[in-house]
């Protein structure tokens, strides 16, 4: 009743859908957009509709569609995210630095200066920016996708009597077993190596990975397959200390092992499928924009796990410490983000740190923790600010407008937010954005009169702020929240 009441004379512009962060080429749209476009070509001039051609258009897609305007999906002000996105790539373009990965040719012909990003949301919500149709080769950030199909096929018990779950310490490629000789996670060449090897149908791989894509583009490298079989020396040698510790299952072929290993290496993605198969692992193993179940809870659950604790090779525990969420870089440049329950992401440069992370990609995920913060300021989410505070997270932290989260608290009218970020966090009122307002500007300029209020309040008694007592106060007030929590 409501879709048919608002927009029941609608001209359903393509613009509109991306605003909410769907896209016309979603397959659950499918339907839908068809039956558009057969009207587009059968009118003439501009496509309005009455409400029963409209009911009979978007019958299938009712439910996903008032989800979608009635701003109910998981990101609902997707259009001032996506700014924020926009932002933040433009920030990490600007850092220099780094060198491409060669020691095959297929990787060494990319640009240093390509960089795309891509979110795809739980709900199904897309964004891209940057060079994000580029097919690139998945290498590395191909490990917690195998580790998830063995999980899912064989089960977690089967699957870690043959590799453990902890960090190694160790260089990623290092000939290196734990107590129990086993390779130490699924996230180092040895781990990954074995895992080829418990996984029986080799065509397999490829086709889960692109139902985790949901049927979007995965291609296949012959010519980075075969300069890996010519250049792995490192890898055959790890192969051979493996077959020599009897790591691999009984009967298993060794050859035949590395090689589907480097198949799976050699699997090519875009930033736009890439970030579709991060947001499955996000929706617990359900593709968001196709419904289907493609992985166990129990792989999904198991293969965050290891990608938080083991996933960006020497920078795993800085990167787990400074961004708190689970990744897999791969020497492609590419890096692949999961926030669970919220969306997963694709960010791909080919210039690299001297860790074999892709430079921009680590300065853009760094950044998230301050959109987060700002989102939850933004939606008047006082549980997420809160959890914020608790981690011991600065509330004064800037974004890219030097806007606080006090300031977009008090823009949006947010009471309950602006009464958290200032009489439990203690946030400075008289910090400027740079259009120099204050949080106080942008409440009243905005017309939230009771925000203009407990602001004014504030200020005066912020007055005496750089009083000694000041910090232990604050202390005092957080250890009071912890305790309640």
């Amino acid at each position: 009743r409501w879709f048919a009441r608002n927009l029941s004379s609608f001209a359903f512009p393509p613009q509109a859908l991306r605003k909410t962060g769907l896209l016309t080429s979603d397959p659950r749209l499918r339907d839908c957009v068809q039956q558009m476009r057969q009207h587009s070509r059968d009118s003439v001039g501009p496509v309005m509709m009455d409400k029963k051609l409209f009911r009979r258009c978007v019958a299938n897609n009712i439910m996903l569609l008032t989800k979608a305007f009635k701003k109910k999906f998981i990101i609902p002000n997707f259009d001032e995210f996506t700014q924020q996105i926009n932002r933040m790539y433009d920030s990490a373009q600007q850092q220099e630095g780094g060198q491409v990965a060669d020691y095959i040719p297929q990787l060494a012909k990319f640009s240093a200066d390509l960089w795309g990003v891509s979110l795809c949301t739980i709900d199904g919500q897309r964004y891209s920016v940057g060079d994000t149709k580029v097919p690139f080769c998945l290498q590395s950030c191909v490990k917690p996708l195998e580790y998830a199909i063995a999980v899912h096929e064989l089960g977690s018990e089967h699957v870690h009597h043959f590799v453990g779950k902890e960090p190694s310490g160790f260089k990623f490629n290092k000939l290196s077993l734990n107590e129990e000789d086993k390779p130490h996670n699924p996230m180092v060449n040895a781990g990954a190596i074995v895992i080829s090897s418990l996984i029986k149908v080799k065509p397999y791989g490829s086709s889960f990975v692109k139902t985790m894509a949901g049927a979007e583009y995965v291609g296949f490298s012959n010519a980075t397959f075969q300069s890996e079989r010519e250049t792995g020396d490192r890898n055959y040698a790890i192969g051979y200390y493996l077959k020599e510790k009897k790591c691999f299952p009984d009967n298993a072929d060794m050859t035949a092992a590395l090689d589907f290993y480097f198949q799976l290496c050699s699997i090519e993605v875009t930033c736009e499928s890439g970030s579709v198969m991060a947001a499955t692992l996000a929706n617990g193993g359900i593709c968001p924009i196709t419904d289907e179940r493609v992985l166990s809870a129990e792989a999904v659950r198991n293969t965050l796990s290891l990608m938080h604790s083991c996933g960006m090779y020497d920078f795993s525990g800085q990167f787990a410490f400074h961004v708190g969420l689970p990744a897999k870089s791969g020497v492609s440049g590419a890096v692949l983000l999961v926030v669970p329950n919220v969306m997963g992401m694709m960010c791909w440069s080919p210039s690299l740190d001297r860790l074999g992370n892709s430079v921009r990609g680590i300065h853009f995920c760094q950044n998230k923790l301050v959109v987060k913060l700002m989102f939850a300021a933004y939606s008047g989410d006082t549980s997420s600010l809160r959890r914020f505070a608790l981690s011991a997270m600065n509330m004064e932290q800037r974004d890219y407008d030097s806007r606080t989260a006090l300031h977009v608290a008090a823009a949006e009218g947010h009471v309950e937010a602006v009464i958290f970020l200032t009489e439990i966090c203690k946030v400075n009122p008289h910090m400027k954005d740079r259009w120099g307002n204050t949080p106080l500007d942008d409440a009243m300029q905005f017309g939230h009169d009771v925000v203009v209020s407990v602001l004014q309040e504030y200020q005066r008694a912020f007055a005496d702020a750089d009083s000694p007592c000041d910090a232990e106060e604050q202390k005092t007030t957080l250890d009071t929240l912890k305790s309640i929590v």
